[in-house]
């Protein structure tokens, strides 16, 4: 087929984003190959693709993060390039080297670029270099002593932040002197836990400031292109809750997108990045304007790119295939147009007063429909919401002509949305929509923080048609509970295939 660089992509990933990247190849005559785990035998992608192939137990150390079983199904089925959606293997630079020892083409950056900005060490040096604002603070740490001495230098608040972190994990916002060496102890011991990498650095902290990211997309011909940009200031422990794109006005003039972007597109050539890449600000206003630092980049596709495929009208993951294929990009800087506006909600199954995982099953859900709505979404009657994995149910993208119809859009959509047999972030959502600075786009990453009451599940009133809504799927639920659906299997080649449909 003209322009399809490869015949067979092998994904990754389980659950939206498999089912995203599938959608792409299918609309491109691209044959496709899922992995699964044993519990995700009966997944949405799993019966989606051309092929599927068993890779292990449900622990992702078994079966998603096993790297020599997933190279092997690709090879088994002839896949000649692997796609690892987000998280998982997204940013082992390992991994994107074994492929190309293995001749299997890598969707992703080349291994060199990983590695440089996936050590947040590596990453600060690399843009001091590169002439890219980085936020005033000190390397490597190997003490409480010199975490002091360092923290004194930059002047409270300070942020320490695990080299090789990600998530939150391995931050600590510290504001006075006394507060420093516990928190720090901390940090390291996250950091361990979680990385096996204990090393420690520090920044001073912006208590009030924006996260703004530019999406970046790099061929491997030098030329790179920035899509815009991304708030994503709503934030819950570090984790992102909303994000809207355009960051809105008047945070955001074009002058200002225009000086981002292009730092944003010198830090990616900086380290020679080819593929769909993130690079992360902190934007304040300050008393002479307002002032930007890089606080990293995403070595992958981001979980809210839809929202910049709602402004651009691009497919990222077929700039991400024919990148990877060797093509040369087909857009110019001077060809990019945001148009309208976003928002994506981040559906999650939690306590809503904890805000802790609660998986389960699935006994209903419906879906919102009608114009301007994208769900995202591996989950329908009957799934299981795995304790193995994260718990993000849905991902529901909103677009508009200006941000208040992509507002009252998402309102509408929240107010449709039903999921019953889970505990969801549901609520959250339609609080935040309906309050007043969030509308008026005021927002901050101490936003959450700052409006404690819209939190509070308490403050929760649900509005008569999501009210009735909900009953009503409650009382069709109980009068017809869901049916453990069918299951057929075919070997191919030795592999087994499964998928599963309701009769």
């Amino acid at each position: 087929m003209s322009g399809v660089p490869f015949q067979k992509i092998l994904v990754a990933n389980r659950g939206e984003i498999a089912r995203r990247v599938l959608r792409t190849c299918r609309e491109h005559g691209i044959q496709t190959v899922a992995v699964y785990s044993d519990v995700d035998r009966d997944s949405l992608h799993v019966c989606e693709a051309d092929e599927a192939v068993l890779i292990g137990e449900a622990p992702a150390a078994r079966s998603y993060l096993d790297m020599e079983r997933i190279l092997e199904a690709a090879k088994t089925t002839g896949a000649q390039a692997i796609h690892p959606g987000y998280g998982f293997l997204s940013e082992r630079a390992e991994f994107s080297s074994a492929c190309e020892a293995a001749g299997i083409s890598f969707i992703g950056p080349p291994a060199s670029a990983m590695r440089v900005m996936g050590d947040k060490l590596q990453a600060r040096a690399a843009m001091t270099e590169a002439l890219v604002p980085v936020l005033p603070g000190a390397a490597l740490l190997e003490s409480t002593q010199e975490a002091l001495a360092a923290a004194a230098e930059v002047g409270y608040p300070v942020m320490l932040k695990a080299s090789a972190g990600g998530g939150g994990r391995g931050m600590r916002l510290v504001d006075a002197p006394e507060h420093l060496p516990r928190a720090f102890e901390a940090a390291q011991r996250e950091a361990e836990a979680a990385f096996g990498d204990r090393r420690i650095f520090l920044e001073r902290a912006i208590t009030r400031a924006r996260h703004v990211e530019f999406q970046l997309m790099a061929d491997r011909y030098g030329h790179v292109v920035h899509l815009g940009e991304r708030d994503c200031s709503v934030q819950r422990r570090h984790q992102k809750v909303i994000e809207e794109s355009p960051c809105p006005s008047p945070a955001m003039s074009v002058a200002l997108r225009q000086r981002m972007g292009e730092v944003a597109k010198r830090a990616a050539q900086s380290v020679g990045y080819v593929g769909a890449g993130t690079v992360e600000f902190l934007l304040e206003e300050t008393s002479d304007g307002p002032a930007f630092y890089f606080l990293e980049m995403n070595t992958r596709l981001q979980v809210e790119h839809p929202v910049t495929e709602a402004v651009t009208g691009r497919d990222l993951v077929w700039d991400q295939i024919r990148v990877a294929g060797g093509a040369a990009l087909d857009l110019r800087q001077e060809h990019v147009l945001l148009r309208g506006h976003a928002f994506e909600c981040r559906i999650y199954a939690e306590d809503p007063i904890t805000f802790l995982p609660r998986p389960g099953r699935v006994y209903r859900v419906r879906w919102p429909e009608g114009p301007g709505v994208r769900v995202d979404t591996a989950i329908t009657d009957g799934s299981e919401i795995s304790s193995f994995y994260d718990p993000m149910i849905a991902k529901v993208t909103t677009w508009g002509v200006d941000r208040g119809t992509a507002l009252r859009r998402m309102r509408r959509a929240l107010d449709e949305l039903v999921i019953l047999g889970v505990d969801t972030n549901l609520a959250l959502h339609r609080r935040i929509f309906a309050e007043p600075d969030f509308v008026a786009g005021a927002l901050s990453t101490r936003y959450l923080e700052e409006h404690a009451a819209t939190v509070q599940i308490e403050s929760e009133i649900p509005t008569r048609r999501s009210a009735f809504m909900a009953a009503a799927a409650a009382v069709h639920a109980l009068a017809s509970r869901p049916e453990r659906p069918a299951e057929v299997s075919r070997e191919q080649d030795g592999w087994r295939h499964s998928a599963r449909w309701r009769s």
